[in-house]
C-alpha cells in the first residue's frame, strides 16, 4: 500500500467527493480522519479557527501527527452577480478559500516542524471558466489555485508538498441535486465533455491519492485537471461531433 503509515485529514468528508477521497486514502493504507460539520469521525468547521485547531489536536492524539491534508470542504451559492448578497459572497469565500488557507496553515505548521507532509486542495475547472451565477464559487476556486502555488513555493524546500486537483463535473449529491432541479442537464454535460460523460467521485479521488503519495514526490504547486477534456475542448459544436478525416 502506497500510504501505509500516513495519517490523513479530509475536510468535508461526510458524503460525496470527500467521502470517496477518504475511502481511497484508507484503501491505500492511510489512517484517515473524516471531518465535517456533522456525520463524520471528527467535527470540524473550516470557517472556525478554534474548531480547526481542536479537530487537528484530536486527530494528532488519536491517530498521530497528520502527514496528509485534503482541503475538500466547499459550498456554492448560485445567483445573478448583480443581486448576490454580500453575506452569501462572504460565506462562500470563508468556507472555500479562507477555510482552505486556515486548515493549510494549522496543519501545515505541524508538517513543517516534522519536515514532511502533503497537502492537496480541491479546486475546480471553475477556476478557469466563467460560469453564470457562480461569481463567488469561481473566484474562490481560482483563489485556491493561486494559494496552492504560493504555499508550494514556500514549503516545498521544507518537506511539505502542496498541490491541487481541479475536477470537472462529478457525480456527487451536489451535481445530482442541480440536475434534479433543472439547473444542469446531464445530457448536455455529457455532450460538452469529450469523454462523453461526467466523472465518478472515485476517479477524482484517485488523482488525490496520487498527489498525496510518494509517486508524486517531485510534484509541487501543480493543479491536476480531472475533467474528461472539458477545459481543452473549444470547438463550436458538441464534443462528439468530430469531422470525418479528409485532406484538402
Amino acid at each position: 500500500m502506497t500510504l501505509a503509515g500516513e495519517v490523513a485529514i479530509v475536510t468535508g468528508a461526510a458524503q460525496g467527493l470527500g467521502a470517496a477521497i477518504a475511502d481511497a486514502l484508507a484503501a491505500e493504507g492511510a489512517r484517515v480522519a473524516r471531518t465535517d460539520l456533522a456525520g463524520a469521525d471528527v467535527e470540524l468547521d473550516v470557517a472556525d479557527r478554534a474548531s480547526v485547531e481542536r479537530a487537528v489536536e484530536e486527530v494528532a492524539s488519536t491517530l498521530g501527527e497528520p502527514t496528509i491534508l485534503v482541503n475538500n470542504a466547499g459550498v456554492n451559492r448560485i445567483g445573478p452577480s448583480e443581486a448576490l448578497e454580500e453575506e452569501r459572497w462572504r460565506e462562500v469565500v470563508e468556507v472555500n478559500l479562507t477555510g482552505t488557507f486556515r486548515c493549510s496553515q494549522v496543519v501545515g505548521a505541524r508538517m513543517l516542524v516534522a519536515e514532511r507532509g502533503a497537502i492537496v486542495n480541491v479546486a475546480s475547472i471553475s477556476a478557469w471558466v466563467g460560469m453564470p451565477g457562480r461569481a463567488a464559487y469561481c473566484a474562490t476556486k481560482a483563489g485556491i489555485v493561486g494559494l496552492t502555488r504560493v504555499l508550494a513555493v514556500e514549503w516545498a524546500g521544507r518537506g511539505v508538498r502542496v498541490n491541487a486537483v481541479a475536477p470537472g463535473y462529478v457525480g456527487t449529491p451536489m451535481i445530482e441535486k442541480a440536475i434534479a432541479e433543472g439547473l444542469l442537464s446531464a445530457e448536455e454535460l455529457a455532450a460538452r465533455t469529450p469523454a462523453g460523460r461526467i466523472a465518478s467521485p472515485e476517479e477524482v479521488a484517485a488523482a488525490v491519492v496520487f498527489l498525496a503519495s510518494p509517486q508524486a514526490a517531485f510534484v509541487a504547486g501543480a493543479t491536476l485537471v480531472v475533467d474528461g477534456g472539458y477545459l481543452a475542448y473549444g470547438a463550436p459544436a458538441r464534443a462528439s461531433m468530430v469531422p470525418t478525416m479528409r485532406f484538402l
